[in-house]
């Protein structure tokens, strides 16, 4: 399930790491994921029952690229 907050409180919501970078709905590989993805540092932080937990030690961090 997408997940589906007023644009307004997405307009204002970022990442609490560091980077404080704004956050979108959905990863990368599944838009439709109940996930905010930030876009500095790519960390995941579910939404549960409709409420973004932005919480460092939540969040799943994203996987090294292998080269």
């Amino acid at each position: 399930m997408a997940v589906t907050l007023d644009q307004e409180l997405l307009d204002i919501l970022a990442c609490p790491s560091d980077d404080h970078a704004a956050l979108r709905v959905g990863t990368p590989a599944d838009p439709d994921a109940d996930v905010l993805t930030c876009t500095e540092c790519g960390r995941q932080y579910p939404v549960t029952d409709g409420i973004p937990v932005l919480l460092l030690e939540e969040a799943v961090r994203p996987e090294p690229d292998p080269k």
